[in-house]
């Protein structure tokens, strides 16, 4: 009956059919929609406002390039809209790192980091410098010449406030020393990353552990800061695609520019061309002719209405660009959006998976390979010795990247995607949004569910033998988890196991 009813789900059904790939899919945001438990919109945290009110001297601006973050700096502000970032991640899977469409996956990748942000993603990994010692206090004083004070708040546990690193570094004089020139600029750049790609839920904190990067200019400039920017990115998308989270951090801008460029739901109408422009999130940067902003329902229902063959997707959007506004020594690492790697930032370490997303390079869509599944942490094995061995393998895997390039041979003519068709909408989440469902639906199956636990926990076990007890015990765990995770029974749960054991003497057994 139950091998039945997989290989024949009904018509709404939105799967996965196959669990397999998508493994985490009960703690997902899509399955509290499907059960009527609307987070709404996201709480989006990107704190660009005030990165236009930095006044920097040519002196400052040199280092800043020097550092890898020149054509970075010019992005500045871009509004965002929340309603859509919250509709791209409900389709974000962290068990691939890419977004489930109906027709197949779709994912940010390497090479569109530096086409929108302007980072360069060929370099070192960017993780912690162990040479630099001393207390976040002595640091600040060595690479800023000034510390945050802890009793003011203006530093928290390891993270220094945004709003103290501008009002006491925003604007340097032009007469100032080297020294002084170099402390500003370290500020700004750790004011640039905090607010931006490495922004945190935390609302206005960036975390120290970025300072001693910024020591040597020469050196900051070697490292793959626009790599890190998306394993950051990825990992926040993770979160916030679980039905626990209602916040979400890092790079939007960089999520939502790859939105307006492959997908046309919610993109604003461009005033003029400019494709010549460097890096494209310039393109969509002060006042545009926006499309009427929908709340974050509609833009769920667009997502799901795409199928393959829709003009609504652009797979390929950079293909017609003039890519000689790409700076020459960023053209290298172009390549590297097709290296099957591993990105790292900080203790973050996630998936680049272009083997998942061929049509985005214009190639044929096979079967991908399958994706180590997640670790969970645990205290207990989770030991430095464990987390300093996994750290090199992934610094390996890193250093590897371009011996990882995903080099795809076509079959035949190159177009027959059907093998990977039926795959896919196995083990794919088809829908997000519950057409037919109402609420009094899901608040009826509730009650029903309270009803039956109710019995449950009322129900006598002296009469019954050990396979009937088991039996019991059986349903009133399976009542309680459905329960757990609905809003009403989460509310009744612990009161109803508060009182089952001091009440059931007293209770009718049942028949």
């Amino acid at each position: 009956m139950l091998e039945m009813s997989v290989q024949n789900p009904p018509t709404n059904f939105p799967g996965p059919i196959d669990p397999s790939v998508l493994y985490e899919q009960e703690q997902h945001i899509s399955s509290a929609i499907w059960e009527g438990q609307d987070r709404g919109t996201l709480r989006c945290h990107e704190h660009t406002s005030k990165i236009d009110g930095w006044k920097l001297t040519k002196k400052q601006i040199d280092l800043v390039g020097k550092a890898g973050f020149g054509y970075f700096r010019l992005i500045g502000q871009v509004s965002l809209n929340n309603p859509l970032i919250s509709a791209l991640v409900e389709r974000w899977r962290r068990e691939t790192n890419t977004f489930h469409l109906p027709s197949g996956e779709i994912t940010i990748t390497l090479d569109e980091v530096v086409r929108i942000l302007g980072l360069r993603v060929d370099g070192e990994a960017v993780v912690r410098d162990n040479s630099a010692v001393g207390s976040n206090t002595e640091i600040c004083e060595n690479l800023l010449g000034k510390a945050p004070n802890s009793d003011a708040k203006e530093i928290k546990g390891g993270m220094v406030k945004l709003g103290w690193l501008k009002e006491n570094f925003s604007e340097c004089s032009e007469d100032a020393s080297n020294e002084e020139v170099e402390r500003q600029t370290r500020a700004f750049l750790m004011y640039l990353v905090g607010s931006t790609i490495f922004a945190t839920t935390s609302g206005n904190l960036v975390p120290l552990l970025y300072l001693p990067l910024f020591k040597d200019f020469d050196k900051a400039g070697n490292y793959a800061w626009g790599a890190a920017a998306l394993a950051f990115l990825y990992r926040q998308l993770g979160k916030a695609s679980m039905k626990s989270q209602g916040t979400i951090s890092g790079s939007l801008t960089l999520l939502q520019c790859w939105s307006y460029f492959h997908l046309n739901i919610g993109r604003p109408e461009l005033k003029q061309d400019l494709s010549h422009r460097f890096p494209l999130a310039l393109h969509w940067k002060g006042r545009l002719n926006t499309q009427t902003k929908s709340d974050v329902v509609m833009y769920r229902q667009k997502l799901d209405s795409l199928d393959s063959s829709d003009k609504q997707i652009d797979w390929t959007p950079y293909k017609d660009l003039d890519s000689s506004s790409i700076p020459e020594n960023f053209r290298g690492d172009l390549t590297l959006g097709r290296s099957r790697t591993i990105l790292l930032c900080m203790d973050k370490a996630e998936w680049h998976l272009p083997d998942r997303c061929l049509r985005q390079f214009g190639l044929h869509q096979s079967i991908p390979k399958d994706v180590q599944r997640r670790e969970t942490k645990n205290n207990e094995v989770d030991n430095e010795l464990d987390m300093s061995k996994r750290m090199d393998s992934e610094l390996q895997e890193w250093s590897n990247c371009w011996q990882n390039i995903v080099d795809v041979v076509e079959d035949g003519d190159g177009t027959d995607e059907s093998e990977y068709t039926t795959w896919y909408s196995n083990i794919t989440r088809k829908l997000v949004h519950r057409r037919a469902f109402a609420p009094s639906q899901f608040q009826e199956s509730v009650s029903e569910m309270m009803k039956i636990q109710e019995i449950a926990y009322a129900a006598s076990t002296e009469d019954l033998n050990m396979k009937n007890k088991l039996a019991l015990e059986k349903i009133k765990a399976l009542v309680d988890r459905y329960l757990a995770n609905r809003v009403e029974g989460f509310k009744v749960l612990e009161k109803r196991k508060r009182s089952s054991e001091s009440s059931q003497n007293d209770e009718e057994p049942l028949n």
